[in-house]
């Protein structure tokens, strides 16, 4: 019986902020009908059990400075896996769009010709923050909101910032845990230091942990974060709505007297 090769193709799946329960329907029917899936860090193990059991699943995470592969590398796996098997779902945390790369992937696997599509996913920037009760915009109190990345291609802060700072808006910050501290001074210089600020790490999963206090407490509330772990970092008058807000700070309060 003659054998049919399988057109190369890609779909690119945002695979949402961590639960596996929170990819979209169109993003779990792309994976069951997979015939190999690169994943990233941030995708949930229990999301690839939704994946043909018999296909390569093969992991191309970058996290913490430790890249199992560069994005040149992870572009031609791409390729190369598509020619190979056929259907490639590139599987990415959060929204592909969101500082993710996922254009650098679509323009080159597109170069050979190669359709793809995207499926958008449930951005961390404003789902994590929403897991722990914040709501990034509320009448009266913020009407706007940015979101900034703390890791540009040259490595510091993106100029982005001291006009966000300036402005009245929410800010939702990606990829600064590791620098938080120096994140709260730029802000500092435009905003209040009591100005609310929450940190959230493994956002929408069990292990689920959030951190609040103010820009003044940046350094004390750097020594309580895992380092190791990616997180949401969210400045706004906002954050007084999170539950533990004002314990977090008379807590501080107390410890600092004693």
């Amino acid at each position: 019986m003659k054998q049919y090769k399988k057109q190369a193709r890609v779909t690119l799946v945002g695979a949402g902020p961590g639960s596996s329960d929170l990819v979209t329907v169109r993003g779990l029917r792309a994976l069951k009908r997979a015939d190999v899936v690169l994943y990233d860090a941030l995708t949930d193990a229990d999301l690839l059990t939704e994946a043909p059991r018999h296909i390569p699943k093969i992991y191309v995470g970058k996290r913490c400075r430790k890249h199992s592969f560069g994005q040149d590398e992870i572009n031609a796996l791409i390729v190369e896996n598509a020619f190979r098997y056929g259907h490639v779902v590139r599987l990415k945390g959060g929204d592909p769009f969101v500082f993710g790369r996922g254009m650098e992937e679509v323009e080159y696997v597109e170069s050979f010709g190669i359709p793809v599509e995207v499926v958008p996913g449930v951005s961390s920037a404003i789902s994590v923050p929403a897991s722990q009760g914040i709501s990034i915009t509320k009448r009266g109190v913020s009407n706007s909101f940015w979101v900034l990345t703390a890791t540009t291609k040259e490595g510091g802060l993106s100029r982005d910032f001291q006009w966000a700072a300036q402005s009245s808006a929410t800010l939702v910050i990606l990829m600064g845990v590791r620098k938080l501290v120096d994140i709260a001074l730029e802000i500092g210089r435009y905003r209040e230091g009591y100005t609310p600020l929450a940190i959230v790490q493994n956002g929408t999963l069990p292990n689920e942990n959030c951190i609040t206090g103010t820009l003044n407490d940046a350094v004390h509330m750097s020594s309580e974060l895992d380092l190791s772990c990616p997180g949401i970092i969210i400045v706004g008058d906002v954050v007084a709505d999170h539950p533990s807000f004002f314990e977090d700070a008379i807590q501080r309060v107390v410890g600092m007297e004693l």
